[in-house]
């Protein structure tokens, strides 16, 4: 009897080098960045600055209380169903294409408005600026604190959203990390299996005779 080592087949998964499997998840992460950064619709963002200033019988402290109020009331059906006349969109539309923000170190109000169309993105802004100034002084006898625009939104010159580049960058540090992730979490390879397998062995003539 004679024994033969026969070696199993390695799992397809395991058989894979772990750096091609991380050059794999690079490139297709980078191909998927890329292809979505040239088919996302490019975006514009312009922004719109008011001032708030307190008046004779206020004070700065007043002045920035009220910026932060103003900031927070700024995109309410209020101020944007006035805004909507001056820019041309619905007041839908405003509510979901304009921010505000407000400074903790000056009582300055920022409106941006972010469009697909570099214009329509700087008139929502001064549109909404605009409104938001009408609303807050017909009301600056009882808050003794005047809201002024500080400066006007021009018309952006480049988009604001990424690249297909910068997504395509980011697509493939990502399929770099899954790969990675990937190879943290499967098995380890195990020692290939040896299955031993008994043949028989040649009949010797000197036995054969012996039997008859």
């Amino acid at each position: 009897m004679t024994e033969n080592t026969v070696r199993a087949p390695r799992p397809f998964a395991r058989a894979v080098r772990p750096w091609a499997l991380l050059a794999a998840g690079v490139v297709a992460g980078g191909a998927l960045g890329g292809a979505y950064g040239v088919l996302k619709p490019r975006t514009y963002t312009a922004t719109s600055y008011v001032i708030a200033v307190p008046t004779d019988r206020s004070d700065t402290a007043s002045a920035q209380g009220f910026a932060q109020a103003y900031g927070r009331v700024a995109t309410q059906l209020a101020v944007l169903g006035d805004a909507q006349l001056w820019a041309g969109v619905p007041a839908n539309t405003l509510r979901n294409s304009v921010q505000t923000e407000t400074s903790p170190d000056a009582p300055m109000v920022a409106v941006s408005a972010t469009s697909p169309h570099a214009l329509q993105a700087a008139d929502m802004a001064n549109a909404v600026a605009r409104s938001l100034t009408r609303h807050a002084n017909a009301t600056k006898a009882d808050t003794h604190v005047e809201l002024l625009q500080f400066s006007r939104a021009l018309k952006p010159t480049a988009p604001t959203s990424a690249s297909p580049k910068v997504t395509g960058l980011v697509g493939a540090s990502a399929g770099g990390l899954l790969g990675g992730l990937v190879l943290l979490v499967r098995p380890r390879r195990r020692e290939e299996t040896v299955v031993q397998a008994s043949v028989p062995g040649p009949a010797v003539a000197a036995d054969v005779h012996g039997q008859l």
